[in-house]
């Protein structure tokens, strides 16, 4: 053991898992540890693993091919947060942080920094050149930096929002420099340009779909927004939920459940009926899964399960859905009809094949350990050169996740905001992560910097999601009594763009430094605005506070009180550590009604040809190549690495029959455990038939996602409502127009159906 300091310890354990590869755990202790202790410590660290595999001293000795790599020595990892809290709830209160480091034996012939380089994540790790003596790294967070805009000008905005991949159109430094310059009259700070990068980048504010188009110089009357909410007016129907929150919800039943007599407190279970509506959200986290597969898809389902139980007052979660779109696979044995070869394609991104497993592994991962069943998805692989010369490919991949749950009849609606509440996050700790991951998420591939892309990625924690859960979980149980005022989940732009919008219209004051750091060499524009996971914030009244933390401690998460709503409609955050205010703006300004953005957009027509088939294709061969194309062939590989049942909730997930084949088309959840209602999701997709006919590819998607939905028997037709995803590049030349088109064509035919 070595003694680190005055009040610390470290230690090392080791856990050979081949001849070539070794965990080595650093743990860090405020005394030394008993013998009692360390017996403890050693079983808990050694699982269920050989006992010969398990010691203090390395498997690994050829110190000149060892490569070791760990977290960075500032950084407190997910992994360190709960091992620590199971250490702590056996009994082991010394230990004060427990990191794991990984060793390999470095292959022959291999050089050592390409394999340090190609088997660490660079944000979040470093090498280790020898054995840890202590976890700190000496690193001084920076201050807060104020641009010189008033006295250079608006080139130092567009500087610096170049520089640090803030996303800002010229519209946006124009409209920005005017508002420090002429009404603020004062330079903005690093932090506030990030929060403005973040909250009004096209992932957050929806410029285009809300902006006003000209097309071909004509204008456009309606937004796409405009055209696609319009649906929902014409047939309401059954809707609770729909364009005002982070998920949509139809009209459930009356049911029969057993939920807690002390919802939060150990308590019995009983009976009781309930009246839940049933919920669903989507969206797509593409970006992120393109340059690191599998967090980007382990984020994006991380952050779709916070918009599902973040709706309204709270809700509940049952189950996900999942689909992945890559370029080709080109598998040296397993060649896919119609695939081109020889492509070259961006260096920053990960190949296709890589992609489709490692963000279906980060799925799939994600939901088993926060315990959501994954139910249904689609895949789909393309890639072709169009006449023209014209190159049609998912370089930059979707990963789509989609979720299904229910919420209570008493939270659908957030409670009025009054001067004195207080304002909440729950949930893991700050790290320099998914820094500027909304803006982004807005460029188009190539625009921003190699090691901005990799710092705009987030990392997840399902233990801490799964915590944070049961903290909203255990409120909504209590229905009309639910504590929270309202709730938002931390998306893109970290706490500056959820503090905002829930503190909006009325104003907030935060205090920064109330956030918990799990990296304490984070500056406040680092703890503003990186989009660190697992995160959710609340207004709840300061007499309910005890309640609420009360809860949090039994769920063993942190419960920040970080300010509290001031009525004069601004978002201040103040930093107590040196007593300044980095952030102070008037909330009408940022997210209030702005000025709409114009697109000037021509349509380019398409060069198309006719159907060739080669002459001597006979049928068996035509079927043998079809059952090869991802989009037709089997999804086992999808499907069976993830739970499909966990909740007993399930009525049908993708296996059917005795031979338990994947091949349902579509997905249906029990609201309870004792009655025969419940919900229905089913997947349309068609986006390559829009290659030739947007409308008509839009349209059949529509009729893919009703065909898919016959085997299910729903209350009435009238009653389905789509969630629509595009995942559209707009901005390229014409196809704002197709869009546009396409958008024209659904609008009118789910109104002619009668659904919404």
């Amino acid at each position: 053991m070595t003694d680190v300091s005055a009040k610390s310890y470290m230690q090392q354990f080791y856990r050979k898992i081949s001849p070539d590869f070794e965990y080595c755990f650093n743990v860090q202790t405020s005394s030394p540890l008993t013998g009692e202790e360390l017996n403890l410590l050693r079983w808990l660290l050694a699982e269920t693993f050989e006992p010969g595999n398990f010691g203090e001293k390395p498997f690994l000795v050829n110190s000149g091919r060892v490569a070791e790599v760990g977290p960075r020595l500032s950084f407190d990892t997910a992994y360190s947060t709960n091992a620590v809290a199971v250490c702590h709830a056996c009994g082991l209160v010394k230990i004060t942080r427990i990191e794991r480091s990984r060793r390999y034996l470095i292959p022959q012939g291999t050089e050592r920094d390409a394999f340090i380089a190609a088997n660490h994540d660079r944000m979040t790790e470093i090498p280790y050149p020898e054995p840890l003596k202590a976890f700190s790294a000496g690193v001084v967070p920076g201050q807060t930096e104020t641009i010189p805009l008033l006295e250079k000008g608006v080139d130092i905005l567009r500087r610096y929002n170049r520089d640090n991949g803030l996303g800002m159109d010229d519209w946006d430094v124009r409209f920005y420099a005017g508002l420090f310059i002429n009404e603020l009259k004062r330079n903005p700070t690093d932090a506030e340009l990030f929060m403005l990068g973040n909250n009004n980048s096209e992932h957050s504010r929806h410029w285009f779909f809300k902006g006003k188009l000209k097309i071909d110089g004509r204008d456009i009357p309606e937004t796409l927004m405009q055209i696609i909410k319009s649906t929902i007016v014409r047939n309401p129907s059954n809707s609770v939920i729909a364009f005002s929150d982070d998920s949509s919800a139809v009209r459930g039943y009356k049911i029969w459940t057993i939920l807690p007599t002390v919802p939060g407190k150990a308590s019995a279970f009983i009976p009781k009926e309930c009246y839940y509506h049933v919920l669903f959200t989507a969206e797509t986290h593409n970006y992120p899964s393109g340059i690191q597969p599998f967090e980007g898809a382990t984020t994006g389902t991380g952050g779709r399960i916070r918009d599902g139980h973040a709706t309204g007052r709270g809700s509940f979660v049952i189950a996900g859905t999942a689909g992945y779109c890559t370029a080709s696979l080109n598998m040296a044995d397993f060649p896919i009809p119609g695939e081109p070869s020889g492509l070259e394609y961006p260096f920053e991104l990960a190949a296709p094949l890589n992609i489709l497993i490692q963000a279906s592994n980060g799925a799939s991962d994600y939901g088993n350990k926060f315990g959501e069943p994954l139910i249904q998805g689609y895949v789909r692989t393309f890639e072709q050169l169009l006449p023209g010369n014209e190159r049609r490919a998912w370089l930059k991949p979707i990963m789509f996740t989609g979720g299904i749950g229910q919420i209570d009849d008493a939270n659908i609606k957030a409670k009025e905001i009054e001067k004195g509440i207080l304002v909440v996050q729950i949930g893991g700790p700050a790290y320099r992560i998914g820094m500027g991951g909304g803006a982004a998420s807005s460029m188009m591939q190539g625009e921003n910097i190699a090691e901005l892309d990799f710092n705009a990625v987030q990392r997840g924690n399902a233990e801490m999601e799964n915590k944070l859960n049961r903290v909203i979980r255990a409120c909504a149980e209590k229905g009309e009594n639910n504590p929270f005022i309202n709730v938002h989940d931390q998306g893109a732009g970290g706490p500056a763009n959820v503090l905002t919008e829930i503190v909006d219209p009325d104003g907030g004051i935060i205090r920064i430094r109330k956030i918990n750091l799990g990296d304490p060499s984070l500056k406040v524009a680092d703890i503003w605005c990186a989009e660190y996971q697992e995160r959710s914030a609340f207004l709840i009244r300061k007499e309910r506070i005890a309640e609420l933390q009360d809860i949090c401690k039994r769920e063993k998460v942190n419960c920040e009180v970080l300010g509290d709503i001031t009525g004069d409609g601004r978002i201040v955050v103040i930093d107590d550590k040196d007593k300044t205010t980095p952030v102070d703006l008037p909330l009408s300004r940022i997210l209030g009604e702005m000025p709409p953005k114009t697109f000037e957009i021509e349509r380019i027509e398409r060069i198309l040809q006719p159907l060739t088939l080669p002459q001597d294709l006979t049928v068996r061969e035509a079927i043998r190549l079809v059952f090869r194309l991802p989009s037709v062939g089997s999804k086992g590989y999808l499907v069976r690495k993830v739970d499909r049942s966990v909740t007993g909730l399930i009525a049908q997930q993708q296996c059917c029959g005795p031979l338990q084949l994947p091949v349902a088309d579509v997905a249906v959840v029990a609201q309870s455990h004792f009655g025969l209602t419940g919900g229905a999701t089913a997947i349309g997709e068609q986006p390559i038939k829009m290659l030739i006919n947007e409308k008509a590819g839009a349209r059949m998607a529509v009729g893919e996602m009703l065909t898919n939905m016959v085997s299910a028997r729903i209350s009435d037709l009238s009653h389905i409502k789509c969630s629509v995803n595009w995942m559209w590049a707009a901005k390229l030349p014409g196809e704002g127009a197709r869009i546009y088109d396409a958008v024209k064509a659904v609008a009118e035919l789910i109104t002619d159906l009668g659904i919404a």
